[in-house]
């Protein structure tokens, strides 16, 4: 079968689903439908906004379906009549047997680690803040349970050390939109082997990688530099690490914390301690040393470095971070 007679279904959401299904478009792959979430009200008008992958479509013609429930029979009925040979999922919600084992080719799935590591909604940013100096993609076939099905190709990823969730994100994105073609040339060439994840070595113990919610992003100024280091890159720039900002009069705000710098030192200071010189630097006590806090918001503001925001923002050590 050639490329172009292949039907092939894709549902993704978000920006990083854009890039796989951009890859299929102009590479001449016959795209018959697209399915992504419900418009969602967002910002302070509360207007309804387009995933970026509805917009793609729209852009380009494309057949769009938008189920609130992935089990309706309406829907069911309409994915039906696509008639497609392959499903590709990429950064989506879990599929429903009726779905996933529709085409006769089967439905894959892109996801962003080297599984089995990384299981779950948040794979990019628990590599990033868990430290690791490598991550990856993977694109396996979907079955029962959520990213456990046999894996068909993966490519590894490198992790700087000063690389941020965003960096590793479009790393990750662009290259994935690479492997989701090649993946579908070797399901059309019959050169699949795919392997079950069981089967495959894994370096340590299997980490999860659950869904971020705001108590998740807080930082712990009792833990070590470079943990509170990782988990404010593995956060940035979204949703983005945040602190409670104390005052001398004990009212406290919300801050949130996008770039910091590692200062090990010792230091009999209570974790949370703030030095400042009120002009160009903040630094935070922690556990073995200091966090340099490079760029930072406060509620209602846009994103400053530091410098910017002490010059608008009176600042003195009697402020705690907690």
């Amino acid at each position: 079968m050639k490329k172009e007679d292949l039907r092939i279904v894709y549902m993704g959401t978000p920006d990083f689903a854009v890039e796989a299904l951009r890859c299929l478009v102009e590479g001449g792959y016959n795209v018959v439908g697209v399915i992504t979430m419900p418009d969602k009200p967002a910002g302070r008008g509360h207007k309804l906004q387009f995933s970026p992958v509805k917009q793609y479509a729209l852009d380009h013609h494309l057949p769009l379906l938008q189920p609130e429930k992935l089990k309706d029979a309406d829907f069911v009925e309409a994915l039906r009549a696509w008639k497609a040979d392959l499903q590709i999922v990429v950064a989506f919600r879990m599929l429903p047997e009726v779905v996933w084992n529709m085409p006769r080719l089967g439905t894959f799935n892109l996801h962003a680690s080297l599984l089995p590591q990384y299981r779950g909604a948040a794979p990019i940013n628990w590599a990033v803040i868990n430290g690791d100096t490598e991550t990856g993609i993977t694109t396996f076939f979907l079955k029962h349970e959520i990213d456990t099905g046999e894996v068909i190709q993966q490519v590894p990823v490198p992790i700087a050390e000063t690389d941020d969730v965003g960096i590793v994100h479009d790393k990750l994105m662009l290259l994935g939109g690479r492997l989701v073609v090649e993946t579908v040339d070797a399901i059309l060439d019959g050169t699949v082997k795919s392997v079950p994840q069981e089967k495959m070595a894994v370096a340590g113990e299997l980490r999860p990688a659950p869904k971020i919610f705001k108590e998740t992003c807080r930082i712990d100024w009792h833990q070590p530099v470079k943990r509170i280091y990782d988990f404010v890159r593995g956060l940035s720039p979204y949703p983005a690490a945040w602190t409670e900002l104390v005052q001398p009069d004990g009212e406290s705000v919300v801050v949130k914390v996008f770039e910091t710098e590692k200062m090990e030192a010792a230091h009999q200071l209570a974790p949370g301690t703030v030095q400042t010189d009120g002009k160009n630097y903040i630094r935070v006590a922690a556990t073995d040393g200091f966090i340099a806090i490079r760029s930072l918001q406060l509620p209602g503001k846009k994103r400053l470095k530091t410098d910017e925001l002490l010059r608008g923002f009176r600042l003195t050590e009697e402020f705690k971070m907690k």
